[in-house]
């Protein structure tokens, strides 16, 4: 019997050995959290994950993006941008790699960061053939203007956003005034998400500036035209993105790229087990887009959206962790 507990408790102390060990070579982590939903919910998601998965001690930080990315590629802190716009500061990024101060994990959203034009899945059921925003100018009769019906209507985004100086442009662009096409100020981000929602609750048509993911495009299907051309870095950077630029290109709307970035520091020092983690975790806009309309509904939190998806979405997450962290997750929910 002496031998059984003497066993028994060697056996325990390997196991919680084991496991003070793997939270020592976690250690404390600083995870940021972006100020807009998606990256709220997926910061909370990753310190839930490591907390409990890994035995990490990971903590949330609130940032943004320029200060964040700046802050890791300087000061090698916050540890983890678990979605992080690179496209917004490339040549901060590209040093930040080639100088060994910071990594590129995985693609959080491989979809990207969508921006463009979009119309109702219900208008795109019906008219099969509109694909593109010249196929869409085509038809002013299904995009009424509110103001005039005899037009049709682009609906654009609250003065101050990029999306709305490039909708802008594109409008130009496109001869959409020519083609019987007003431009309309939505004047803030709640009058576009209304426009959008009243066309719904009409099965109206509805074209104009949104991007995913949104909470928004999880509650509202919608879908986005194609540009119709190839895409032109050097003439989106002229004068696409210029407000003032009086001779705008039709272009297609480059996707941002969305990563987990992490300091070098970090990744050098925690186990490959929880790189890997941060390597495969990664869902789709569609899936992101239904997590936010849930959130938006309930008026959850981040946290709230993390616990959420961990228990009603276990055939995802559970391919992005080891089967151990995975059984301590469940075991937590």
């Amino acid at each position: 019997m002496k031998k059984l507990l003497a066993s028994t408790c060697m056996m325990f102390g390997l196991v919680g050995g084991a496991s003070l060990a793997n939270a020592a070579e976690c250690g404390s982590v600083t995870i940021a959290s972006m100020n807009w939903q998606s990256a709220e919910v997926l910061s909370n998601l990753d310190k839930i994950i490591l907390n409990t998965g890994y035995g990490c001690d990971a903590e949330i930080t609130v940032g943004d993006t320029v200060p964040t990315i700046t802050s890791m590629a300087e000061k090698g802190q916050p540890d983890i941008a678990p979605e992080a716009w690179i496209d917004l500061l490339p040549d901060v990024v590209k040093k930040g790699t080639e100088e060994g101060r910071l990594v590129i994990a995985g693609t959080s959203l491989p979809d990207g960061g969508v921006q463009g034009w979009w119309i109702p899945k219900y208008v795109a059921d019906a008219h099969p053939d509109i694909k593109t925003i010249p196929d869409m100018l085509k038809h002013p009769e299904l995009f009424p203007d509110p103001e005039d019906s005899k037009k049709g209507a682009v609906y654009n985004g609250p003065q101050g956003w990029g999306g709305t100086v490039v909708t802008s442009q594109l409008y130009k662009a496109f001869n959409a005034e020519k083609a019987g096409f007003t431009l309309v100020d939505t004047g803030s981000a709640a009058g576009l998400d209304g426009s959008i929602a009243k066309a719904y609750e009409r099965k109206a048509g509805w074209v104009g500036y949104y991007w995913a993911p949104t909470a928004l495009l999880g509650k509202y299907q919608m879908v986005k035209l194609e540009a119709g051309v190839s895409s032109d870095a050097a003439e989106w950077k002229r004068c696409n993105t210029v407000a003032d630029c009086p001779d705008p290109k039709p272009n297609a709307w480059p996707t941002d790229h969305v990563v987990t970035l992490v300091a070098k520091t970090f990744s050098q020092k925690v186990s490959p087990e929880v790189m890997d983690y941060l390597k495969k975790r990664a869902w789709d806009n569609g899936t992101v887009n239904k997590l936010m309309a849930w959130m938006t509904d309930n008026q959850a939190s981040g946290e709230d959206g993390a616990k959420h998806f961990l228990k009603e979405n276990k055939d995802i997450w559970t391919k992005w962790v080891s089967p151990d962290a995975a059984k301590k997750i469940e075991a937590a929910l």
